[in-house]
């Protein structure tokens, strides 16, 4: 394939570069590679249309829990200023449509092949392009490979036996197809992170019956969607230039200010205060990271959190054996949720929770779900909120070889590894959008940072004429051995979480996240460029050198 519409810059190449994806990631790569730098991009999705997660997890109740203010791109005053949101946090259309309005506003539609997977890339040391194919058969070259495939994209389906027998439907969040109906009909939903509670709580009230399969209790706090008057949106819009300084410059990235007073020398009655009025005001992230500095990193202080969040399962949940099932045992430590009333779901005569870590599920049945314990729940719909093979999972399930042939499956096959959670030793030119560790935070402003940063990387190279760019096994090694020096610096590790891979059985334990923060984050790869790229290899010629 080589005829392209416009000129490519790379000898040889059909493109100057490939991107993958057309969530935030990838439409932004394209905006700053084809719209600002002038590179011939050709991009591909395999979905219909531009929306990356947002065009696939259409499920009841799906919306971002973070603020609307921030949850978009920063680059673009003009599209910050035609924001159009009416509460705290935008549901799935609202962010679909926004995404739409990014594409249109910049033509990206234009570089984009949708419906087309890619399932190979392979990196030619002879030419030094990258050789791309999709499901269709095509096989295109380019110099630069960007991988927008998603942190939360590769879906987890559970095998389960007799699962083929069930005459009703299954349906998995990540991949929910159109016109589905759930009002009036017997529902089982299987899985209670941050998906599974927005499911449940949207379901609720329109089932005739709803079975939560709960393997693990969930600390849950209010989301506090409220709606917002148009005074606080213009506030908003007028404070921009400060709000995504201090957005870059934070932890979380959420657009509130992180505390910095510890818990753990704080009064009780203090930390009641505290926390009562962050269940008051709503927020996940806020509550872990608003209220104290030390929940994430100090036992007294996250017993101080869980044991606040419990008293309020208590309180909330009128069945003391439900309330029981409900109440979390472990540590505080996973990804911060936040939902409707999460609690009160449960006080509803059509909702039934089955503890499936107490009785588990033994099997599926033609009319629905039989645990070890006999006990049987009927059922017409059966949804999997049971997440994803998350951050590395895409790269592991696609047939990607670098210098040498390498399989990124092989290269992790003991756990993800990665530079600056974008580059992979052996793999010269690939830059992968939210790639194993990076920053853990609200992911709009880490894409931001990263596809900047290695949209810089390509421009300094082009005006250098260098042909390949790759990290040194050195470098990478002591970028993994950082991120998990801060993540054992933290509770999150002690906690079975996907943040570790723990919700794939038989997957290893191993950090994928750099848990200092964005604008930690953004100084160290900021000090890998201004240092002139010491910790790079450029115009390698062979694998064996």
């Amino acid at each position: 394939m080589t005829e392209t519409l416009e000129t490519t810059k790379t000898k040889g190449a059909d493109f100057d570069a490939v991107v993958v994806g057309a969530g935030f990631g990838g439409l932004y790569s394209v905006y700053k590679l084809r719209n600002e730098q002038g590179l011939n991009v050709k991009a591909y999705d395999s979905a219909g249309d531009v929306g990356g997660t947002w065009f696939w997890n259409r499920y009841p109740g799906a919306l971002s829990d973070t603020e609307s203010f921030v949850y978009r791109y920063s680059f673009s005053g003009e599209l910050l200023q035609k924001g159009r949101w009416k509460t705290r946090y935008l549901t799935q259309p609202e962010i679909l449509a926004y995404m739409n309005e990014v594409a249109d506003t910049y033509d990206l539609r234009r570089s984009y092949e949708f419906n087309t997977r890619v399932t190979a890339a392979r990196f030619d040391e002879e030419t030094g392009l990258w050789h791309v194919t999709t499901d269709k058969g095509q096989t295109v070259t380019a110099k630069y490979l960007i991988t927008g495939l998603g942190l939360l994209s590769a879906t987890n389906l559970p095998k389960f036996k007799g699962i083929d027998s069930f005459k009703g439907q299954i349906l998995h969040t990540g991949a929910w197809p159109e016109g589905i109906d759930l009002k009036g009909k017997r529902v089982g939903i299987i899985g209670t992170g941050s998906t599974g509670t927005q499911v449940i709580t949207a379901t609720a009230p329109i089932a005739k019956h709803l079975t939560v399969f709960q393997r693990s209790p969930q600390y849950v706090v209010p989301i506090g969607n409220t709606p917002q008057d148009e005074a606080t949106i213009a506030a908003q819009k007028a404070s921009y230039d400060d709000i995504w300084k201090q957005v870059k410059s934070s932890a979380v990235a959420f657009g509130f200010e992180e505390s910095t007073i510890p818990a753990e020398t704080a009064t009780p009655e203090e930390r009641e205060r505290v926390f009562e009025a962050a269940w008051q005001r709503g927020g996940g992230f806020y509550f872990m990271f608003g209220t104290f500095c030390d929940i994430a990193t100090s036992q007294i202080a996250n017993d101080a959190a869980a044991d606040f969040i419990k008293k309020k399962i208590g309180q909330i949940v009128k069945d003391p054996e439900t309330a029981r099932k409900l109440t979390p045992t472990d540590l505080y430590a996973k990804r911060p949720l936040c939902g409707n009333d999460y609690y009160g779901v449960y006080n509803r005569p059509n909702v039934t929770l089955a503890d499936v870590k107490a009785d588990p599920i033994a099997e599926f049945t033609p009319t629905g779900i039989r645990l070890a314990s006999g006990a049987e729940h009927e059922l017409d719909v059966v949804i999997f909120a049971t997440g994803f093979d998350a951050v590395d999972g895409n790269y592991t399930r696609m047939d990607l070889r670098g210098r040498g042939g390498v399989t990124m499956r092989d290269k992790w096959k003991d756990g993800p590894l990665g530079y600056l959670g974008m580059m992979e030793t052996d793999f010269p030119n690939l830059f992968m959008i939210l790639g194993p560790n990076g920053p853990f935070t609200n992911l709009p402003p880490s894409i931001e940072t990263q596809v900047e940063w290695f949209s810089d990387t390509i421009k300094m190279m082009e005006a250098k004429g260098l042909k390949s760019i790759e990290p040194t096994e050195a470098a990478r090694d002591e970028w993994v051995a950082l991120c998990r020096t801060i993540a054992d610096m933290t509770l999150f590790p002690k906690a079975d979480s996907w943040i570790f891979g723990a919700n794939i059985p038989g997957k290893k334990n191993a950090v994928m996240f750099y848990l200092a923060g964005l604008g930690n984050y953004r100084a160290a790869i900021d000090a890998v460029k201004d240092g002139g790229y010491e910790t790079m290899i450029f115009d390698r010629e062979k694998a064996s050198t």
